[in-house]
């Protein structure tokens, strides 16, 4: 499992991308699953960024699943509508 930093905004957006690319590479096997519980202060880069994720997990195969979303993460992505994408509804209740 992978944790979200507590901030991604348009600053932050380039390196937290690059180093989750990292770690979904050395993620063995199987689902990568994202926590974006420690995520407190972000913008719509952070959506950016988990589509990213997302893109990249499935090119390796890899299913691809986010936990724990924020509220109002999950509010951006609706408004944007990419929470289908992001947060099937199983995901969204679990959070």
């Amino acid at each position: 499992m992978l944790l979200l930093p507590a901030t991604i905004t348009a600053k932050e957006a380039t390196a937290a991308q690059r180093l989750l690319t990292q770690a979904l590479k050395s993620e063995p096997d199987g689902p990568v699953v994202i926590d974006a519980s420690n995520l407190s202060q972000f913008d719509s880069s952070a959506l950016a960024v988990l589509l990213e994720c997302q893109r990249a997990a499935q090119a390796w195969g890899k299913a691809f699943t986010l936990r724990n979303a924020p509220p109002k993460l999950t509010a951006l992505a609706k408004l944007y509508g990419v929470d289908v994408l992001l947060m099937p509804a199983s995901a969204v209740s679990a959070g």
